[in-house]
């Protein structure tokens, strides 16, 4: 079994977990999220912790064992606390604006790129900074890299839409000939 697979989930005080057979709704203070799993895959539960168990011994089978366990407890993180990823666009004139659920992107095209955020993620703007969040980790990345797929960062001079932590490692212009 891996290594993460055999780590048990941590169930906080506000945190409520249903294990329907193959179906898993976690529900906090956040809101809802559920899940259905692997049918290869059982959950034990203990008072405040959950293990993830595999039925066989195949190798195919304890590899799932992690990504169940990584996948629930996301969703305990996100129903608790959420998640937020940032996304900075820089370049002259490029600008953000978030109206309802629409992100209004003006990023060197002829048109403001107009781009709906689906159901579960909100939107900050202040300045040149987007600030996405969700209570599902992997609608909030998704959603992320489909916003920075609008201006991908260029190696020349930066510009373009990129996450807060990512860095664009430069290229040097062209030089004029002597």
């Amino acid at each position: 079994m891996s290594r993460i697979g055999r780590q048990p989930i941590d169930v906080p005080d506000k945190v409520e977990i249903e294990i329907m057979g193959s179906k898993v709704l976690v529900s906090g203070p956040k809101g809802k999220l559920d899940r259905e799993i692997r049918p290869e895959i059982f959950l034990e539960r203990n008072k405040d912790q959950i293990m993830v168990k595999a039925k066989d011994g195949t190798q195919r089978t304890r590899a799932f064992t992690g990504l169940t366990r990584t996948l629930i407890n996301n969703m305990v993180i996100g129903v608790e606390k959420g998640f937020k990823k940032k996304l900075l666009v820089e370049g002259v004139g490029y600008r953000v604006e978030a109206k309802g659920n629409i992100l209004n992107l003006s990023v060197g095209y002829s048109d403001v790129v107009a781009f709906p955020l689906p159901d579960g993620v909100s939107v900050g703007v202040e300045k040149n900074a987007v600030t996405l969040e969700s209570i599902d980790k992997e609608l909030l990345g998704q959603t992320a890299a489909r916003v920075r797929a609008v201006r991908k960062p260029e190696p020349y001079k930066g510009k373009g839409i990129r996450y807060e932590s990512e860095h664009i490692v430069r290229k040097a212009g062209k030089t004029k000939a002597k």
